[in-house]
């Protein structure tokens, strides 16, 4: 009897270790098959952590001109504006910002000739008398390649807001407030946002050096071949524009 229980307890022990091994076995196939689990899981965090070049903020500088004011957007937040307020006359002086921006972004510019009323002239009452004449040019510049990226040119989308005056020869009248006609419109909403759409705006008129005669700060730039100096179709009737372009780099 007493070897029989031995031989019992011999099969038993026999047959608990055969379930442990099996039991072993199946633990590793199940960490087997977790494995790939973990590395689509790694793979994952990986895409998710790259990102293309376009999706990489960077820093940019933009550097602008104009007569005689101007303000600059960049995805509808304004980077900066003209230090010498519209109301000074002869205030031709470049202004440079830098900003923070990922491709596409758009940039956005507000720019005012100077007018003493709405008649459009200056120097009304003595004999300077006249309209005034504008202009605006700007490049924007990668920081981290020093690459120009965009420049004023043609292709940049216009809209003017203020005309004035609309009978020119009004120019030398005695009370030119009283004689002049001008046209103001209002300035679109949200008109330097990246989404709106300027597909009915015009296209900027590009102007010679010689046609605007820029003065006081145009020169301490070094512009970009490709810049070129723009503003509406007159640039003596033309007092107040927006214009736009996307960057897309």
């Amino acid at each position: 009897m007493r070897t029989r229980h031995m031989i019992g307890a011999t099969v038993a022990c026999i047959l608990l270790t055969v379930l442990v091994a099996c039991s072993s076995s199946d633990g590793g196939n199940a960490a087997t098959k977790e494995a790939p689990y973990a590395t689509t899981s790694t793979s994952g965090a990986t895409a998710t952590d790259s990102s293309s070049p376009s999706d990489a903020t960077s820093a940019f500088m933009v550097e602008v001109w104009a007569d005689n004011w101007m303000a600059v957007s960049v995805d509808g937040t304004v980077i900066g504006e003209d230090s010498v307020p519209i109301t000074t006359e002869r205030s031709f002086n470049a202004e440079t910002f830098e900003f923070a921006a990922s491709f596409p972004f758009t940039i956005a510019i507000e720019a005012k000739d100077y007018q003493e009323t709405h008649s459009g002239l200056e120097y009304i009452g003595t004999d300077r008398q006249q309209m005034g004449d504008g202009g605006l040019i700007a490049q924007v510049t990668d920081l981290s390649t020093g690459k120009v990226v965009a420049t004023t040119d043609a292709d940049w989308s216009l809209f003017v807001v203020n005309r004035a005056p609309l009978n020119t020869e009004c120019e030398a009248a005695a009370d030119p407030d009283a004689t002049c006609e001008y046209e103001t419109v209002d300035v679109p909403d949200a008109w330097s946002d990246t989404d709106f759409d300027d597909s009915d705006w015009d296209r900027a008129t590009e102007w010679t050096a010689d046609d605007v005669a820029p003065k006081d700060g145009y020169d301490q730039i070094a512009w970009d071949d490709t810049a070129h100096l723009i503003w509406g179709d007159d640039l003596y009737e033309v007092n107040t524009i927006l214009v736009r372009s996307v960057i897309t780099g």
